[in-house]
């Protein structure tokens, strides 16, 4: 049996934002079900950076992630986040396919962000803020797009130039560049930018919002004031990685914000363990930290495509 060799283009080719919504949310479905098996994420880190090992099984699914996150790699031509995904048959172990998981990793997790607001976010929400316009704000949109009626899209990134070339990548949806406080200022807001000092006040966030905390993924990193974190109602996708290396892991150090006050993960609500928005004043805030569950499920799906059409290259890895 050969394994299939799935470079970054052939993946690009293979991945449709709607079908990775769809596995995503049946994978979060599975989790709560007791259906799925994951590790916690273990982290190594480098000079420049880290490497994470995220390893997932599902139903007829397994695999292991194994990414890097080197902020400095823009200045090399490189991208930031860099991955290769190794997916297996979880009945003998054998490794049906070998793929470029870059952009698998900023697919699932534009879909996981905009499943989350699917659930606590208002469900009039005209507005949508991206703070950050590098490569992840690109698979945000496609995925909000794909489930909200927006009326008008703010973009705020350090560089103008970043945002002016996001926003000309969309010409037909309603995209504007706005100030940072203007882009918090939104329906719902998805925050995408890697820093360590909190710099989204709480006196910008409207009542009603949904923010999805997405920038912040390794321990020291935050987005939000955590005055946001205490007057609102934060989901987060699993609360391991979140209380060490997600949104709320530097008030949690602090002794800011207690795991304790957390409302749920994401798998609760989506199964109906517990109800998503409940107040349409409330601010929600769903911290996530990227879970193996979504990768391999977007993993299986590429796949099944590929595997299908049977003109994808292989190898006769395994003698």
């Amino acid at each position: 049996m050969p394994t299939l060799i799935l470079n970054k283009k052939q993946v690009l080719d293979l991945l449709k934002m709607s079908e990775v919504i769809t596995v995503v949310e049946q994978a979060f479905r599975d989790l709560a079900a007791g259906n799925s098996s994951m590790p916690p994420k273990a982290y190594l880190s480098v000079e420049k950076g880290d490497f994470r090992a995220m390893p997932a099984a599902l139903p007829g699914a397994a695999g292991l992630k194994w990414v890097s996150v080197h902020p400095d790699n823009p200045a090399h031509g490189l991208p930031t986040v860099m991955a290769v995904l190794i997916y297996n048959d979880p009945q003998t172990g054998f490794p049906l396919a070998i793929m470029d998981a870059t952009e698998i990793t900023a697919y699932r997790t534009g879909a996981t962000a905009a499943i989350a607001a699917k659930y606590l976010a208002r469900e009039d929400s005209q507005t949508l803020g991206i703070i950050g316009a590098g490569r992840q704000a690109y698979t945000q949109l496609e995925a909000h797009a794909e489930l909200f009626d927006l009326k008008t899209i703010k973009i705020y990134d350090l560089s103008p130039e970043a945002a002016r070339k996001l926003i000309s990548s969309f010409p037909r949806l309603p995209l504007i560049e706005a100030s940072l406080q203007e882009t918090a200022g939104c329906d719902i807001v998805c925050a995408l930018a890697p820093t360590r000092e909190p710099f989204i006040k709480r006196e910008w966030i409207v009542p009603g919002a949904h923010i999805n905390a997405v920038g912040a993924d390794a321990k020291g990193k935050e987005e939000l004031d955590p005055a946001i974190l205490k007057n609102a109602v934060v989901v987060v996708d699993d609360v391991r990685q979140a209380s060490s290396a997600g949104e709320i892991n530097v008030p949690v150090a602090k002794g800011i914000y207690s795991v304790n006050e957390i409302y749920g993960n994401l798998a609760e609500i989506i199964s109906g363990k517990k109800p998503g928005r409940k107040d349409r004043q409330a601010i929600t805030v769903f911290d996530s930290t990227g879970l193996a569950i979504e990768d391999v499920a977007v993993a299986k799906l590429l796949y099944d495509k590929a595997a299908a059409t049977g003109v994808y290259p292989s190898v006769d890895f395994v003698v």
